[in-house]
């Protein structure tokens, strides 16, 4: 049994302050780091181990999301060596006949990132994905921060809620929820699988076309088209097929050996940083290279660390709501806020089939809050199979629905810190990505609630 204590109410309160300073279109890292300080003396009691705590949360935080900035200062770099040499003109220029407007960019740019996503993790697509088709989609007149936003829903929404093929996020959940196989979660994910998606989408897709506030930056690199010095070079063409067809056959290897996670991301990103090196050298020479790779490295990087400065921050307060990282940053004795938060409200409301929904969509949503779809799937189960236990209701359409839930929010698509990949890629804010996604996230989550009144 789970009592909430000072510390939970603080939390609450600041996640509030916080969510209020998001709607008015301000920072939030000020508040951030005070919430840390403030949490980390209710919890030890002592001002100075508090002071401590700020930092030490920052650094979990940091190692949290170095994978990803890694991957994207290499990817960054490898982008950067082949605008060099020409090669990404000519990597595109075969899409541009499918790319057309943005009707056509928003669709193929979308549907590509889910056919992608559902066999490599979403992370690595979102930067295959990204470096290759975003600059043709912004061309066609897709806003930069649209774009995003489609990778975002495509990938970590409409791909990850579902996981398909890998079928990482279903086995959790009926693992917890005490069920032998994931088939049960997969087959009753369908129904609320697809209103999420198709609702999402089309809220997306109409705000998108009724957006007059963003106008594409011509200058900027992204839209940027360069005239190829080496037409008559064999070089940029070779690499301009030789970069697509090592990506395919990463993700060839990615399926065949189920790389999942850290594994995929790797091989994605050595694969980028492989490129970038026999890029610079065909652009220079071997010797010349040496301080290309260099050049190229330390953009990367500092483009990488510009986008996630104030994620890492943002992120470090949100962490202490998950169970892992809050024994991390606080110490033993530890437990997840959030997560003691949902487990609380499910013990004192009285259950029947639209409690249970009520329940598993507030905790699916806290869940979500801390910024980690999958992180959140164990409670889900198990909320499932006490809620199966204590009134007649299919616990396999209830973790299901509550999977959907908990990854389109925390999965990557309306938290600012999740959403980093895909706005590094795009270069744009992830606070504008969070905020385009976060109407059509809602209006998706409105009509799955109302599908799980209907079927359970």
């Amino acid at each position: 049994m789970v009592n909430l204590s000072t510390i939970h109410y603080a939390y609450i309160i600041i996640i509030v302050i916080i969510i209020v300073i998001i709607t008015l279109k301000k920072d939030v890292i000020l508040p951030c780091v005070l919430g840390i300080g403030i949490i980390g003396y209710i919890f030890t009691g002592d001002v100075l181990e508090a002071v401590q705590i700020i930092y030490k949360a920052i650094v979990v935080s940091g190692k949290e999301f170095i994978e990803v900035v890694v991957l994207i200062a290499l990817v960054n770099a490898m982008s950067s060596a082949l605008t060099d040499i020409g090669s990404d003109e000519i990597i595109i220029k075969p899409l541009k006949k499918l790319m057309v407007n943005k009707t056509m960019s928003f669709f193929v740019l979308g549907i590509t990132m889910t056919m992608v996503s559902l066999f490599i993790w979403p992370t690595p697509a979102v930067v295959f994905i990204g470096a290759l088709m975003v600059p043709v989609a912004v061309k066609s007149g897709v806003p930069p921060v649209w774009a995003a936003v489609v990778l975002c829903i495509f990938g970590n929404g409409v791909a990850l809620s579902s996981d398909f093929i890998l079928q990482v996020a279903p086995s959790i959940t009926a693992k917890t929820a005490n069920l032998a196989s994931p088939l049960g979660i997969i087959k009753d994910c369908i129904p609320f699988w697809g209103v999420m998606s198709i609702v999402t989408i089309t809220t997306a897709f109409i705000l998108m076309r009724k957006d007059k506030s963003t106008e594409i930056v011509v200058n900027d690199k992204i839209t940027e088209t360069k005239e190829l010095v080496q037409k008559q070079s064999i070089g940029p063409k070779v690499i301009a097929i030789a970069t697509p067809l090592a990506f395919i056959i990463d993700i060839i290897f990615i399926t065949r050996l189920g790389l999942i996670g850290p594994e995929s991301t790797a091989l994605i990103g050595g694969t980028a940083a492989i490129i970038m090196i026999i890029s610079s050298i065909v652009h220079t020479d071997i010797k010349t290279s040496l301080g290309e790779v260099t050049k190229y490295v330390k953009s990367g990087f500092t483009f990488g660390i510009s986008i996630f400065a104030p994620i890492i921050i943002i992120g470090a307060f949100f962490f202490l709501g998950s169970e892992n990282t809050a024994t991390a940053i606080l110490g033993n004795g530890a437990s997840g806020i959030l997560t003691d938060i949902g487990i609380y409200a499910a013990s004192k409301v009285p259950l029947s089939k639209y409690s249970v929904i009520g329940i598993q969509t507030a905790v699916s949503t806290l869940l979500g809050l801390s910024g980690s779809g999958f992180a959140g799937l164990p409670l889900v189960g198990t909320l499932a199979n006490t809620f199966s236990t204590a009134i007649v209701i299919d616990k396999e359409k209830v973790a299901a629905f509550g999977q959907i839930i908990t990854i389109w929010i925390g999965g990557g698509t309306i938290i600012p810190w999740s959403v980093v990949a895909a706005a590094g890629i795009c270069k744009v804010e992830a606070y504008e990505v969070a905020r385009k996604n976060f109407i059509p996230v809602t209006f998706g989550i409105v009509a799955t609630v109302i599908m799980a009144i209907i079927i359970l």
